[in-house]
């Protein structure tokens, strides 16, 4: 796909289904900013800097804000409980002891599979 062809495809969501599932743009995105905030005051208070767990609440937040919009989007319920699964794994894998992190790193293991969708 070239970049015209993108820029189009683009425009063919943002102006389509999405405008209708989500709402005004403007609007949806001003939501996510309030939530973000929040979540990243939070992160800030408590480790000081945002993790994957805190990045996991903020994409929840994303599909949450779109939910506002259109409460029968099943899709967003889908990804939210996606989100709520890494999330959950994420704080199990950050609070990994040290020689645990050591002997996963030697035996190659990885941390998750790398599918966010099945």
């Amino acid at each position: 796909m070239n970049r015209s062809e993108t820029l189009e495809a683009a425009n063919e969501l943002i102006n389509g289904d999405r405008a209708k599932d989500y709402g005004d743009a403007y609007d949806n995105h001003g939501r996510i900013a309030e939530g973000w905030n929040i979540i990243l005051r939070g992160a800030l208070n408590s480790h000081g800097y945002l993790t994957p767990a805190h990045v996991a609440l903020m994409m929840d937040w994303v599909k949450t804000s779109r939910l506002i919009e259109t409460i029968d989007h099943e899709d967003s319920w889908i990804d939210k409980a996606g989100y709520t699964a890494l999330g959950a794994e994420f704080v199990a894998l950050q609070n990994r002891s040290t020689d645990q992190i050591i002997k996963d790193a030697r035996n190659g293991t990885r941390t998750t599979d790398g599918n966010v969708r099945a």
